[in-house]
């Protein structure tokens, strides 16, 4: 299961590419959401997209993004004062007496200051990291779509929730942020050849069994290039919640190389000149839809363990 990617963040690539009609009306609307809804996990590169801002939308976003991080800033700074009065309090008692509590609160005080500093620290840098563009389940990532007529990108949740479904379908099925090709006609009838999506990515995580031991693998194509994934996406609706743009990525068989590193699964990267076919699918021939994931563009896949 390709449980974790390092993605292409900035919107702006998919239009240096492709073209396509340019609208953050959905970022936005993401964005304010997040504002009461701090479960909506984005990444900071995708933040990062909207931080030197060209237009009165780009503006907007970023007065989103920087309300919502003056908001975890202040959250996290009372949590710290909170734990290190905790942490003070049982080291007092500590030079009275030895305490199976008073050491233990040292010990979780001390772990969640620790914590609580790096999380302010990371919210406050600037400079970017590679981290800043990996994603996992649950979290949010630019896609390309077809929509009335024109290439769009909105930003979608890594994780699929088929329109239709309750709310518990994400806690039933935890692994929808993978389609497997052999079941795109079963449980992914309602999106294949109905509505087909491309992220960018440049990496992907895969755990595997090293010696009994669960060991993650970082598996990137070699030479150093983007991957442009197939996609399956859905748009959820229900009456009094917000919508939610969800999606998974398709997975195939591996080539040798990841087959021999332990993985029984890779994402499938298509060919640039399949992929305005691939987003305009016809559900009438499935077998075009097929034929197009055959026709992938074929990288050689260097691991190593992830950092």
């Amino acid at each position: 299961m390709c449980y974790s990617a390092q993605i292409r963040a900035d919107y702006k690539q998919f239009f240096r590419m492709f073209g396509g009609v340019l609208t953050l009306d959905a970022f936005a609307e993401l964005y304010y959401e997040r504002q009461s809804n701090p479960k909506i996990k984005i990444p900071k590169a995708m933040d990062a997209a909207f931080m030197s801002p060209e237009n009165e939308d780009e503006r907007g976003i970023k007065d989103l993004i920087d309300a919502f991080n003056t908001q975890q800033a202040i959250k996290l700074e009372q949590d710290l004062f909170a734990q290190r009065k905790r942490l003070a309090d049982a080291q007092r008692k500590l030079l009275v007496k030895t305490t199976k509590k008073a050491s233990e609160d040292v010990r979780i005080a001390t772990t969640k200051v620790e914590w609580g500093l790096g999380k302010l620290a990371d919210l406050r840098r600037a400079e970017p990291e590679p981290r800043d563009a990996r994603i996992f389940p649950g979290v949010y990532a630019p896609v390309m779509i077809w929509e009335d007529g024109h290439r769009v990108i909105k930003p979608m949740r890594y994780q699929c929730r088929p329109a239709g479904k309750s709310e518990k379908f994400d806690f039933l099925y935890p692994g929808t942020y993978n389609a497997r090709r052999d079941n795109l006609e079963g449980f992914w009838r309602g999106q294949f050849g109905v509505s087909h999506g491309v992220m960018v990515i440049n990496a992907f995580y895969e755990h595997v069994d090293r010696e009994g031991k669960d060991t993650v693998l970082e598996f990137r194509p070699r030479p150093e290039q983007d991957m442009w994934l197939a996609c399956l996406w859905s748009k959820w609706t229900a009456p009094g919640q917000p919508d939610l743009l969800s999606f998974a990525v398709i997975m195939d068989e591996p080539p040798p190389e990841v087959a021999a590193a332990g993985h029984d699964r890779c994402p499938i990267p298509l060919k640039l000149e399949n992929i305005d076919a691939w987003l305009r699918p016809d559900k009438g021939n499935l077998d075009a839809q097929y034929a197009i994931l055959d026709d992938r563009a074929r990288p050689y896949y260097e691991h190593r363990l992830a950092a």
